[in-house]
């Protein structure tokens, strides 16, 4: 083996980037069996040449574009094998180890440098230096063997250092490793260029920085900041900023992803169009439900047009349902909407009565028929509402918050405490959230009235709204507070149903009548 110290200077990136289709279309006075690509900022051999015939190096050196300036280590040999499979080097000198490291055999190894011939002209130093950056951010084995596999770019591309440096330290690498890979393997490193810039100006205009990390872990970091330029991003912030941005984009980041003007604009424009211009409004909305903008204008258009020729209501209602159950849009027209709404129709709802029925009780066009609403209609039937009755819708209605299994207890605690079926229903009529009530709550709440107050379980088909009062905050303080005053005898209704600064009054009336009895007294 022979050492040859010669003067060169480093290509430059261009003519690193065609080297190998100048090696390959041009005859070399060498059998080439590797060389480096030089990094401006390092030095690094051409490990290894063979021999093929004695000539003078220099039209090789000239062939690849080197200027006399630097020094550079070339070695001379003849090429001869090894079974050695830690020391074995590739055609071109690559250490096999190096990427058996990352699970690729020889065959694989060979295959990946020639479908890839910058990795030909990279310091293996260099490139180890790359896999262990990508391994500190979390991929290693597989997922690693697979970027590397699909873009081998990672290994050379300088645009990915300062990528994998601001994730590492600024972001202290709280990116999930499949989402750094899956940047890394769908975006050409030129588009990673400014990512930092472009997180930072995330949080410049709010986003937490505890939550950064979150955001960018459910965003297609491809489509949300490399594609798009920092004014893009911030046009999108701006407009977002009437409707309360940050929390939107907090809540759901895959807002990011949307094209502003093709996407985000319409349908926000849409929505505000349908609240009668008012902006407040469809911010709250968007808040709610952040994910109504994955939904096109067609979509929502489609919903708004069948609420409004098949249940008959207005634009002006349409949207208070959206204020109250946003979730209505995604709610399909074919199998909730429809059947629920043909239903209430059958009860002999008119359009007035659908919408209130829907601003009180709009879980009734999410909730699964088979499974949940079908079962509470068969409790209500069986106690005695007939079918097909607005009694029956009203019921419905209160029940959609309660699960099946409650209501059934429910209907069970009234039973055993003496009321008839025709009873219960009498008292759903008059407060028909008493079918919604936890049941235990109701159990208490029993009790105290038969046991504490001393009253009779009847007394609550006069006034069931009692089961909805809180036992603890209204109905012992009251209770005590009255017992003292008047004794035992009080109606349930005026004790409970009376506005609270009204009851603080009179309560303070009373005690300045007590004080003044109580000063005559002492006086005589």
């Amino acid at each position: 083996m022979v050492a040859v110290a010669v003067s060169t200077n480093p290509f430059s990136s261009s003519s690193a980037s065609c080297l190998s289709q100048s090696l390959l279309s041009q005859t070399s006075p060498y059998s080439v069996a590797a060389y480096a690509t030089f990094h401006p900022h390092q030095w690094c051999p051409i490990t290894k040449f063979g021999i093929a015939r004695a000539t003078e190096p220099k039209p090789l050196l000239s062939l690849m574009g080197f200027r006399p300036t630097k020094r550079v280590l070339i070695q001379y040999s003849s090429i001869s094998s090894s079974n050695s499979s830690s020391n074995m080097l590739t055609e071109t000198g690559m250490p096999f180890s190096l990427f058996q490291e990352i699970g690729l055999d020889e065959k694989e190894t060979e295959l990946l440098l020639d479908k890839n011939p910058a990795l030909r002209f990279t310091s293996p130093d260099f490139i180890r230096t790359r896999i262990l950056s990508l391994q500190s951010l979390g991929i290693n084995g597989f997922g690693l063997n697979r970027l590397i596999t699909k873009c081998p770019d990672v290994l050379t591309a300088m645009e990915i250092e300062t990528l994998i440096s601001f994730i590492h330290d600024d972001l202290e690498g709280k990116i999930e490793p499949a989402q750094v890979e899956r940047l890394l393997s769908s975006t050409e490193p030129r588009f990673l260029v400014g990512f930092d810039r472009k997180v930072r100006l995330l949080l410049h205009h709010g986003i937490p920085q505890n939550k950064i990390a979150h955001v960018l872990n459910n965003v297609n970091l491809t489509k949300a900041l490399c594609l798009k330029s920092v004014e893009e991003i911030e046009r999108t912030i701006t407009f977002l900023n009437r409707f309360c941005s940050i929390e939107i984009i907090v809540r759901r980041p895959v807002i990011l992803n949307y094209d502003l003007e093709r996407q985000l604009m319409p349908r926000i424009g849409f929505l505000t169009q349908l609240s009668g211009e008012d902006e407040d409004a469809t911010g709250t909305v968007l808040r709610k439900l952040p994910a109504i903008l994955s939904y096109s204008v067609e979509h929502l258009e489609s919903h708004v047009k069948f609420l409004r020729s098949f249940a008959g209501l207005t634009d002006e209602e349409i949207f208070k349902i959206f204020l109250v159950f946003p979730n209505v849009i995604s709610a399909s027209k074919k199998r909730k909407l429809h059947p629920r709404i043909d239903f209430l129709k059958q009860c002999g709802l008119n359009s007035n009565d659908i919408f209130r029925f829907l601003i009180k009780a709009p879980l009734f066009l999410g909730l699964s028929f088979e499974e949940n609403l079908v079962h509470k209609l068969s409790c209500l039937v069986k106690i005695g509402f007939e079918y097909r009755t607005k009694e029956l819708a009203v019921a419905m209605g209160a029940v959609t918050r309660t699960s099946c299994e409650n209501l059934q207890k429910v209907i069970g605690l009234f039973l055993s405490y003496g009321f008839s079926c025709e009873e219960i229903i009498a008292m759903s009529k008059k407060h028909p959230q008493i079918l919604q009530y936890n049941h235990s709550s109701l159990e208490e709440k029993m009790e105290y009235l038969i046991e504490e107050m001393g009253r009779e379980v009847g007394e609550l088909l006069a006034f069931p709204a009692f089961l909805g009062y809180k036992l603890d905050d209204r109905i012992k303080h009251r209770y005590e507070v009255k017992k003292k005053i008047i004794g035992e005898g009080m109606s349930l209704n005026k004790l409970l149903s009376v506005p609270t600064e009204r009851f603080l009054d009179k309560k303070r009336q009373k005690n300045q009548v007590l004080m003044i009895d109580n000063l005559s007294g002492s006086e005589g």
